[in-house]
């Protein structure tokens, strides 16, 4: 067939860049090789519209072992010769076309970026975001995702320890499904995605190969549309058990040490995994691709590269050392070729039945290669002038404690922060015993390292209304509240990983939101010296209606050296004085009581300062580690009165609040004192014994604190009012969401 532009078109290349491609080649482009380019120039591969500003992050220090986007997730060092590897990334486009494979690939898919470097996963996360969750639509989108993640985290054997799930319209159609693993490895023992050593075999591992998942990268680098389900073939098909095997086996044949180099098979399938390998070793690959497992018959040269099917590697092994590769993967009842070796022109070579089918240099293809970056218009949208028209005297304040339990009774019944269990009674939060959350919640997951003597604190975190208000601060908030979410739990922040899903870069509003939200990231992050590890950019997360709030999510790893620091939400006893550690500010802006009771669409971000934000983490730490404090949580969605509650929950203990009068008395109006959201705010208890060593510190350290009562056994107590039981206000916030789900 003729190769012209309107064949780069219809894979999704431009005419320039069809143009860039002869020019690389100094000939035209066969058809294999074009749908190479088209998947590995495809933005979910080259990350040509963002790489400028990724590049802006913080990419090293700290207790980095690699810099970011070196290897297939990050790592970092725990000391006495442990590292944890993490990353989170997305799969939204594929769950909006078909939740549950969508889903459940997604986590099988950042499972393998984790074993590939030679770790063992301990942890998974999720971050979700669905449209309005009383839409039929959306429940279906919600339930299959649910569905998936429980499906495929559960048989593979890895407990799901967090997550978040946020409801909001723009996301309607396009639902964020973002998947984060951890695991846990030996320093000496890790594993690089490099090809090196010419004449070294290359072989295929794990499930055979199908014409699942084809065109994926490309599929995931544009709009969702009404004809989006004729992409469907696009969506990959997982199987939990396979990768379960195939985790064991490349662990086992890791330890033989003959493994060279290992990356697993993801985006744009052996494509991307031989040039990635070959790129970085500055080397070349023969691969006979008929030699290729395959589920189906007579699968064409372009379809073998670009299939995406599940629990794949491609592995570089010592030459003469096959025979221990191919006893391991047999014993483990897998697919194991040998489909080519390491060759020393730098040239991809692909063949068929010993005809050359395409011929590509494997640095023109990659990212940090030869892949195209581009520079995008950015200009800031019109709606941000109407936020700074808001005004908080608009907003009529509550008058009297009557409102305050009214609005109280709907705000923790809304989905955004009622209880989430109807979703993750779904999965497997023991499965390996190293989660110690399950009945003692913290801020953050606090998972057991074994074998390392220490506990890692695990968190995902972003508003994205926030965000959506101020895409610098928003982002800013983002990392700070995971940070601030791990320093609630005994654990010191010490590196991130980030999903950033946002709507179409070619639009200059947009691009906008993209390149504000990097640098207020950038900035959080060099603060808590949380270095960027690595992640994914998902773009064109857009419905007819426009984009996605910009949702930058961040994933956190903290370490905690010491068991003992770990530190609970959950108020211990009767009597425990409960004191609220920051500045409460005059504010409401972007909360959800603004946004879903009072109905106010547009407002700013809520009020955040950094170094005040980073003051009151230190201090929060402090106390936990002099034990001066018995529990932990921070103010966040719903503001004080919510994180009231959630610490009462646990142990059905209730609190009595010190009479406060309404407006003037609180220094502050009274729904911003009991809705507001305002940042760099903890709720913590102590013993009455602890109270005045609370006070000097605080004095001493300059921090704001504002003693607020005492916990009760059962009953709540607002301003002297009996509001009754806290089972009662319990059994409101553990149900909202089911009782939505079954009308």
């Amino acid at each position: 067939m003729e190769i012209t532009a309107k064949t780069a078109e219809e894979l999704r290349l431009t005419a320039e860049e069809f143009e860039l491609i002869k020019q690389k080649l100094g000939r035209t482009p066969n058809f294999t090789e074009l749908c190479a380019f088209s998947a590995m120039w495809s933005e979910h591969c080259s990350y040509k519209n963002s790489i400028k500003w990724l590049k802006t992050l913080p990419r090293s220090g700290g207790r980095m072992l690699v810099a970011a986007g070196e290897e297939n997730a990050g790592l970092m060092d725990l000391g006495n010769g442990w590292g944890v590897v993490f990353k989170i990334e997305s799969h939204n486009h594929p769950s909006a076309i078909e939740p549950f494979q969508g889903a459940a690939t997604g986590v099988g898919g950042i499972q393998r970026d984790i074993f590939t470097m030679g770790a063992r996963p301990i942890a998974s996360l999720n971050s979700l975001r669905f449209g309005n969750i009383k839409d039929k639509k959306n429940q279906r989108l919600l339930a299959g995702v649910v569905h998936g993640i429980g499906h495929y985290g559960n048989c593979f054997g890895v407990p799901t320890v967090a997550g978040e799930t946020y409801f909001e319209d723009c996301y309607s159609t396009n639902p964020l499904v973002n998947a984060m693993s951890v695991g846990i490895v030996r320093v000496d023992k890790t594993i690089s995605a490099t090809a090196k050593g010419t004449g070294n075999p290359v072989f295929f591992v794990g499930s055979a190969t199908g014409k699942d998942g084809i065109g994926g990268a490309s599929f995931a680098s544009a709009n969702i549309t009404a004809e989006s389900a004729e992409d469907l073939p696009a969506v990959q098909v997982g199987d939990p058990f396979q990768e379960k095997k195939l985790l064991e086996a490349c662990l086992e044949v890791i330890e033989t040490g003959v493994v060279v180099g290992m990356q697993d098979m993801g985006a744009a399938g052996i494509i991307c995994s031989c040039s990635e390998m070959s790129a970085k070793g500055e080397v070349g690959m023969r691969i006979d691709l008929d030699k290729v497992p395959t589920r189906q018959q007579n699968m064409k040269a372009w379809e073998l590269l670009l299939s995406e099917s599940q629990e794949r590697m491609l592995l570089v092994v010592e030459k003469g050392k096959e025979e221990a590769v191919l006893k391991i993967f047999d014993k483990w009842d897998l697919p194991c070729s040998r489909i080519g070796e390491v060759t020393d022109d730098k040239l991809l070579s692909f063949y068929v039945n010993g005809k050359l089918e395409a011929q590509i240099p494997a640095y023109e293809l990659v990212l940090g290669g030869g892949a195209p970056q581009y520079e995008r218009e950015y200009k800031e949208p019109a709606y941000l002038d109407e936020i700074k028209k808001f005004s908080i005297d608009a907003i009529k304040d509550i008058k009297d404690n009557t409102e305050l339990k009214n609005i109280t009774e709907q705000l923790i019944q809304l989905p955004n922060i009622a209880n989430k269990r109807w979703i993750y009674i779904q999965y497997d939060s023991m499965v390996g015993a190293a989660n110690t959350s399950t009945n003692s919640p913290s801020d953050a997951a606090i998972i057991l390292a074994k074998g390392t003597g220490k506990s890692l604190a695990v968190t995902v975190d972003c508003n994205g209304r926030y965000v959506n208000s101020d895409p610098y601060k928003g982002a800013m908030i983002a990392v700070a509240e995971a940070a601030r979410n791990i320093v609630c739990s005994g654990g010191e922040p010490i590196g991130v990983t980030n999903c950033l899903n946002f709507g179409n870069p070619y639009i200059p509003e947009v691009y906008y939101q993209f390149v504000k939200a990097v640098q207020g990231m950038g900035e959080a992050c060099r603060k808590f010296n949380t270095p960027v590890t690595g992640g994914n950019v998902s773009f064109y997360n857009q419905n007819p209606e426009g984009p996605v709030y910009p949702t930058p999510t961040i994933g956190m790893v903290g370490l905690l050296n010491d068991a003992n620091d770990k530190m609970t939400l959950d108020f211990k006893h009767e009597g425990d004085v409960i004191v609220l550690i920051g500045t409460q500010k005059n504010d409401i802006a972007s909360s959800e009581y603004l946004h879903k009771i009072k109905q106010v669409e547009l407002s700013p971000a809520p009020e955040f300062d950094l170094d005040e934000e980073f003051a009151v983490q230190k201090f929060i730490s402090s106390l936990i580690k002099e034990k001066i404090i018995v529990s932990a949580h921070d103010v966040s969605e719903g503001g004080l009165i919510v994180a009231l509650f959630e610490s009462g929950f646990t142990r059905n203990l209730g609190f009595d609040v010190v009479p406060l009068s309404f407006g003037e008395g609180l220094g502050v109006r009274s729904d911003a004192f009991w809705f507001g959201e305002a940042q760099s705010r903890v709720v913590v208890s102590c013993t009455q014994e602890k109270l005045q060593d609370l006070k000097h510190k605080a004095a001493s350290s300059g921090i704001d604190i504002t003693v607020l009562g005492n916990v009760t056994a059962s009953t709540i107590k607002i301003n002297n009012e009996d509001w009754g039981e806290v089972s009662s206000w319990n059994n409101l916030y553990d149900t909202a969401i089911e009782k939505i789900l079954s009308k």
